[in-house]
């Protein structure tokens, strides 16, 4: 373990670095290079959680990423868009589109409902019909991170198969292969547990991998990325727009929670859409029980799947991503 802390000194010390040089240097060379942008469609259910918020600065930030919609999945889908909606314009992309997919019944607490009630109510654009079109018009060219209960995705599915399958690929946060909640990777593993996203919504789950679409799987295995103190510190002192929402919307779920950490599962999924050198996936058949595992099998593969990943790669990706994009 201390091991661990003299690595994550390191990390910090290099961050803060690298914000008071207002230069990324190496860190973000290949943002440099003349690309296409890649097209996403980021399906949430923002809220409840803190990792949402984190994950959607990210998209929002990455230069290499053209985020053409923000689709709200599971429970009240209306307040999870009001919210991403005010996250949006906070981060000075109020011009990104938001639409509100299926209503469903969640026990999950809602901890950023005050936040996200600042936003004034209006009728939103139903994601299904939303998602479809957006595929219909850009056949193969556009990625679905998906880092909710996939209610909004069996609900895709179940209306136009077919156009489903013209995604580029769906890239999700969600699954247990070794590792359950807790296991950071430093003590044997304790096996695997049904994860949230998967469990909640079975029916959805097993669409999703029958479907035939290709499927970058982030799950708890590699997902676990603590932000701790100190690097709170580094990202929250910055005062941009972007910080400072994000700042808000975490004080708020630590308060509605009791927890200081922030754990950034869905930001990873976002991180591989930028950069799939991040967490390298290998080829795997998933097959999901009635209790919500998700169990590797015998069969041709239906997910590339990350079963392992660097914490202090990430962060040093991830924070540098965020402070950039105010500098543009």
């Amino acid at each position: 373990m201390k091991e661990v802390r003299i690595r994550r000194k390191l990390i910090v010390a290099s961050l803060a670095a690298l914000v008071g040089a207002g230069c990324w240097g190496d860190l973000r060379a290949q943002d440099q290079a003349p690309s296409a942008k890649q097209k996403v469609i980021f399906d949430t259910d923002i809220g409840d959680d803190i990792d949402d918020a984190f994950a959607l600065a990210l998209a929002v930030s990455s230069p290499k990423l053209e985020v053409i919609g923000v689709t709200t999945a599971w429970g009240n889908t209306d307040l999870r868009a009001r919210l991403a909606e005010r996250l949006l314009k906070a981060m000075g992309h109020g011009e990104i589109p938001v639409a509100a997919g299926p209503k469903t019944q969640a026990s999950s607490n809602f901890t950023q409902a005050r936040w996200a009630e600042g936003e004034p109510e209006k009728r939103w654009p139903d994601a299904t019909a939303f998602t479809l079109d957006a595929i219909r018009r850009n056949p193969g060219e556009i990625t679905l991170i998906a880092v909710s209960p996939f209610s909004n995705v069996g609900a895709l599915i179940d209306r136009d198969a077919a156009t489903f399958r013209k995604l580029k690929k769906v890239v999700l946060m969600g699954g247990s292969i070794h590792r359950r909640y807790g296991d950071l990777g430093y003590l044997p593993d304790r096996g695997p547990e049904p994860e949230y996203n998967i469990v909640m919504d079975l029916a959805s789950s097993r669409k999703l991998f029958a479907s035939g679409v290709p499927i970058d799987m982030m799950p708890l295995d590699s997902t676990q990325l603590k932000l701790d103190e100190t690097m709170r510190d580094t990202l929250f002192s910055q005062a941009t727009p972007t910080t400072d929402a994000l700042l808000s919307l975490y004080a708020e779920w630590s308060a509605s929670t009791g927890n200081a950490t922030p754990t950034l599962f869905d930001a990873m999924a976002v991180a591989v859409a930028i950069d799939p050198a991040l967490c390298p996936t290998q080829p795997m058949h998933i097959e999901i029980d009635d209790e919500g595992f998700t169990r590797p099998g015998e069969g041709q593969p239906n997910a590339q799947v990350c079963l392992d990943s660097d914490s202090d790669r990430f962060f040093h990706f991830y924070i540098p991503s965020i402070l950039n994009s105010e500098r543009h």
